[in-house]
């Protein structure tokens, strides 16, 4: 069977990413298509045997800003020719999905979230009155693309029952829920790891984030409620609201950005004593993550959290979505409460081997659909 993988744009590292790399533990033949490739900006990418971009990173500033073509993006995706393959898998939060492939090439979309900035968080990504009503036209004619691209996969999966429900209700469409993976042996606590603790005692007594500093990710909140404990927050990671974050964070805050090894990730991890998750996710890597290193989450009432995070054993929720309410909770939180094991337990659920199980049980279903003479469309 000759496969190929397909991604919106291969220029960063997050959950997504992870996915690919997993899917590429399955079908380790097959390419990556993408719209762009910033081989400087995703270097996990040079496992694949060929990263296949469109003639959209011919484009300026494509590579590092491809959101300032959204309106091309149908086109480089659907410049693309897969008739040679038998399986195609998109993974997708945008335009990935909207392929074209002859009714012989079976066409998986693995849904990450119906596009976000057209439909769930519209009102979010224009809160300027002025810019909502010039690109008004813009966002009309890519929601009628997005819903013509939603019927073009045979099949769905979802990332999390909360983006299952997204897809019916923006699409229309049904989708079997697979989540995300987790290396459990990368993310584990310090009693399963060989690594030096350099860390004394007092070091450990920070709460952490690990985000990416964009506005969806609600990380104003976290500072804002931290300002306020004057407790230690260390941020890991980078992104567009960086500077605005800074200048809002007092002393107590610490961004050590995104350039940490997988060590130093790990022991900040290991070594703090909750996850701060302010953001409303569609599923979201980093509390299992957290739990996989035996730490409890401190997270907002909302999203794919809601699935992963066991309320009052690997961790807590706070509402409404703001500081104050964040800071309560923080306030309140117990250490001794939660069980390193308890976390760990939790967090194998979502284990690489799990996710590779059930998705080659389910390609299997799909194909054994396709030689009964049945229609594609499960």
């Amino acid at each position: 069977m000759k496969v190929a993988l397909v991604y919106d744009r291969v220029n960063k590292i997050g959950g997504a990413e992870r996915v690919l790399l997993a899917l590429h533990e399955i079908y380790p033949d097959a390419p990556l298509y993408t719209a762009v490739y910033n081989p400087k900006g995703a270097p996990w990418a040079k496992v694949f045997p060929k990263v296949i971009p469109s003639f959209l990173e011919k484009f300026p500033f494509a590579k590092s800003h491809h959101e300032i073509y959204p309106w091309l993006m149908p086109l480089a995706f659907e410049s693309f020719n897969f008739d040679e393959y038998d399986l195609v898998i998109s993974v997708t939060s945008e335009a990935a999905k909207g392929i074209i492939t002859k009714p012989k090439t079976y066409h998986l979309c693995y849904c990450l979230t119906p596009t976000r900035y057209l439909w769930q968080s519209y009102w979010e990504y224009f809160k300027n009155p002025f810019w909502r009503v010039i690109t008004k036209p813009l966002v009309v004619r890519l929601r009628l693309w997005d819903q013509i691209a939603s019927s073009r996969p045979d099949t769905y999966i979802a990332i999390s029952q909360n983006v299952a429900q997204r897809i019916k209700k923006y699409y229309q469409r049904e989708a079997e829920v697979i989540c995300p993976p987790v290396d459990l042996k990368k993310f584990a606590p310090k009693l399963y790891t060989l690594h030096p603790n350099p860390y004394s005692q007092k070091s450990s007594a920070y709460f952490l984030v690990v985000s990416r500093l964009v506005p969806y990710k609600r990380i104003d909140i976290a500072i804002k409620a931290f300002n306020k404990l004057g407790l230690p927050l260390k941020i890991v990671g980078s992104g567009v609201e960086e500077r605005k974050l800074k200048r809002i964070a007092r002393s107590n805050i610490e961004f050590l950005g995104q350039n940490l090894t997988d060590d130093e990730l790990l022991q900040y991890y290991q070594n703090c004593r909750a996850i701060i998750f302010p953001g409303e996710e569609d599923f979201g890597l980093v509390p299992i993550e957290a739990q996989a290193c035996g730490k409890p989450i401190i997270a907002f009432e909302g999203g794919g959290v809601l699935e992963s995070v066991i309320e009052g054993v690997t961790g807590e929720f706070f509402s409404p979505q703001t500081p104050e309410a964040l800071a309560r909770v923080v306030k309140q939180f117990k250490d001794e409460r939660y069980k390193p094991e308890e976390c760990r337990k939790n967090a194998e659920i979502f284990s690489k081997e799990n996710f590779k199980k059930k998705f080659k049980e389910y390609i299997l279903r799909c194909q054994a659909i396709q030689h009964r003479g049945l229609t594609k469309r499960v």
